[in-house]
């Protein structure tokens, strides 16, 4: 390393001044020999100097005859330095007045990055998450999805690599509307499929659409998921709720609220509590919307996933006209891959579209083409008969594991999905799941997903249907690995 001092000889064109005369003596610590690494060293060096305050604004260096003849490198090499330097605006250089730091505010050093936190805290981190949501993501099938994808992209045509049309790319809503034909008893045509990045944009959309519309209540059922309910919230919509009992959300009360012609429902497999509407319910919702120009949001987050019988058809199929069906990639196979759809009755196509054109974000192009290769080839179907199996398997281990250790509870909800509902004795939700992190579970009771107006503070305890007390367990989202360990630390902390 080459340590010099620089210092001024001066340079015709320049004039003494500033505020180190002629120009500043420099400490600076070179590489030796030559080339572009010493010039890069060179301006490191002079940013560190001015950085740090060693050069302050306005300091005139020295000439690059001068300060090269002193680190002994090239002048060009400096003269190289400055101009990069004064380019980035570190520096400035006028005729006569020679090359000064810039005056200007020299922003701090970035915080250095955080440090991990101690062993300690780490530890208490949950090591089975058991929250409901969440699909076993280490399934997810990769070789197969990859060889969807080569196939897609293959086959591409090139307005594929444009910006898309806001329903979504033709060949995934052709292949959605047999497969839910098919699959779900959905009745639509390809044109009327929206293709949507998520759930929750859908539900976004059409919320937007109805307030714009005039609406300004929508009726949500008495447990369910915040998020929803806030989405809602956000595009103006006032929710009521609809109790929940054993044979899903009281619609008859729908007609308790004069305004209301929007309701959220989750008629398959009702969320969290899992029972399915009621077949009277659910002719009573569509006779409902119809009777009332009303619209009914079904919410088929899981509907491939039921295990002691044949699915629950989608409601849709009852009034496809009155019904918005909302399925999702999200459960049966990733979240990842941001893709959900919506079949939207025809009086609403254009309202929607025209919402969703004005700056909403998409799915992208590559991922839904993939989906359609995937779902045409035959490996969603493969992929879900599969994953059915495996979740089947989970619960099954469940249900024997709690009647054998914990006969005090009660497991409901297990006909379908990737939850069960453990109800426990009254008051004592708060203690399980409190107990739970101490056995590094992250576990959620029921009255986390009761109903609670905007702002309304969390309360634990039961909710205003007297449902039990009740844990919430997602026996999906842990891999084959750790299931048995997440069942094992479960039983040790039930009463």
């Amino acid at each position: 390393m080459a340590d010099s001092w620089a210092t001024p000889r001066g340079e015709p064109g320049q004039r003494a001044g500033g505020p180190a005369g002629p120009g500043a003596d420099l400490h600076l610590d070179l590489p030796r020999g030559g080339g572009a690494g010493v010039r890069d060293a060179l301006i490191r060096a002079l940013r560190d100097a001015v950085r740090d305050g060693r050069l302050p604004p306005g300091t005139r260096l020295p000439s690059s005859r001068s300060l090269a003849a002193d680190l002994g490198i090239a002048r060009n090499t400096v003269a190289d330095a400055y101009g990069e330097l004064v380019a980035e605006g570190w520096l400035t250089a006028r005729q006569g007045s020679g090359t000064r730091v810039a005056r200007r505010v020299v922003p701090p050093e970035p915080a250095p990055p955080r440090t991990p936190p101690p062993a300690a805290v780490a530890a208490t981190r949950p090591i089975y998450d058991l929250r409901a949501g969440q699909p076993d993501v280490s399934a997810f099938p990769r070789s197969a999805w990859l060889s969807a994808a080569r196939r897609a992209l293959t086959a591409a045509p090139n307005e594929a690599f444009g910006y898309g049309d806001p329903a979504g790319r033709p060949e995934l809503r052709r292949v959605l509307a047999d497969y839910l034909a098919r699959a779900r008893g959905v009745r639509a045509a390809p044109e009327r499929i929206v293709v949507c990045a998520g759930f929750v944009q859908g539900l976004a959309l059409l919320s937007r659409v109805r307030a714009k519309a005039g609406h300004r209540e929508v009726g949500v059922e008495s447990y369910g998921l915040d998020v929803h309910w806030n989405v809602m919230r956000g595009a103006g919509l006032r929710t009521v709720p609809l109790p929940v009992d054993q044979q899903g959300a009281r619609t008859a009360e729908l007609d308790r609220s004069a305004g209301l012609r929007t309701v959220l429902l989750t008629p398959a497999h009702q969320f969290p509590t899992g029972v399915s509407l009621h077949p009277d319910r659910r002719a009573a919702v569509v006779d409902w919307a119809s009777r009332v120009g009303g619209l009914v949001l079904e919410d088929d987050y899981d509907g491939e996933f039921r295990y002691d019988r044949h699915p629950v058809g989608a409601l849709q199929g009852l009034d496809p006209e009155h019904v918005v069906y909302l399925g999702t990639a999200s459960k049966s196979l990733a979240p990842a891959l941001r893709l959900a759809w919506m079949v939207v009755p025809d009086h609403l196509l254009d309202d929607v579209l025209a919402v969703k054109a004005t700056g909403e974000w998409q799915s992208g192009a590559l991922d839904q083409l993939t989906l359609a290769e995937f779902i045409e080839s035959g490996a969603y179907d493969r992929h879900v008969r599969g994953m059915r199996m495996r979740y089947r398997r989970r619960r099954d281990q469940l249900v024997t594991a709690l009647a054998e250790r914990a006969p005090r509870v009660r497991v409901t909800g297990i006909a379908a999905g990737l939850h069960a509902v453990i109800q426990l004795p009254s008051g004592t939700e708060r203690s399980v799941v409190q107990g739970a992190a101490w056995q590094s579970l992250a576990l959620e009771g029921l009255s986390r997903y009761r109903y609670r107006e905007e702002r309304e503070p969390d309360k634990p305890g039961p909710g205003p249907d007297g449902q039990l007390d009740a844990l919430v367990f997602a026996y999906g989202a842990p891999p084959d690995h750790a299931f048995t360990g997440a069942l094992e630390a479960l039983c040790r902390v039930l009463p």
